[in-house]
């Protein structure tokens, strides 16, 4: 199993969602990989910041699955995170399907935080044609589920891209003029989990404690999700 979480706009949450979610899938599998891609994951984990290589330092050489599995450390009972790393921010395809295929091999749940991985012309200035980041290429692999909240700014962008993804994960918010049903007529895409905006989750990510005992609302959000 390999989810990939993402978004189009900084803020949606997609971090928080990629945690709780391996979280939920350690306890049920009693093994899950999350690989940050994102790189705020250990704060988020209330781990100490990784000094060694990570998957982007991975991508960047020709070493096999063997080297990336050493690269994992533990984050909580029976969940393992691949940092992120110092390495260049994109790839190409040739490595992109071999970074997928040794993910998939190394645990049976592998959640992928790919943050904001399409990115602006602005910002693909001077990439070679044939690379990207590799979680643009992640999104095609596995499942993808696209994290947002109901923001006509992020829709809107969501809209220009034309997302494409399994499912839609919705973060609620109260005094929103846009509902579930609105988020999934404007992508055209179905809502697979609602989580609604709760203090407790910000008290959990505070204390480093949201994969050991995930929050009620985001448990239940993410249900079937994975």
């Amino acid at each position: 199993m390999l989810i990939t979480c993402w978004s189009v706009k900084g803020g949606a949450g997609v971090s928080v969602v990629s945690a709780a979610l391996a979280g939920l899938l350690a306890e049920r599998h009693g093994d899950a990989l999350l690989v940050d891609l994102g790189g705020d994951q250990p704060g988020l984990l209330g781990l100490a910041e990784p000094s060694g290589d990570g998957v982007l330092d991975w991508c960047a050489s020709r070493s096999g699955p063997d080297v990336l599995t050493r690269l994992v450390i533990d984050a909580a009972p029976d969940l393992r995170l691949l940092p992120r790393g110092d390495g260049p921010l994109s790839i190409t395809a040739d490595r992109a399907a071999e970074l997928a295929m040794a993910l998939s091999a190394m645990a049976p749940a592998v959640v992928i935080d790919a943050g904001v991985p399409l990115l602006a012309p602005a910002d693909s200035t001077g990439l070679p044609t044939d690379e990207h980041p590799p979680g643009a290429y992640m999104r095609n692999c596995g499942s993808s589920l696209f994290v947002t909240r109901a923001c006509y700014l992020s829709l809107r962008r969501a809209r220009r891209v034309q997302v494409d993804a399994d499912g839609v994960i919705l973060l609620a918010e109260p005094g929103r003029a846009l509902h579930s049903k609105d988020v999934a007529e404007i992508l055209g895409l179905p809502i697979i989990g609602v989580v609604e905006v709760d203090p407790h989750v910000s008290t959990a990510v505070d204390a480093g404690s949201l994969v050991r005992r995930v929050p009620h609302t985001l448990a239940r959000g993410l249900r079937r999700a994975g």
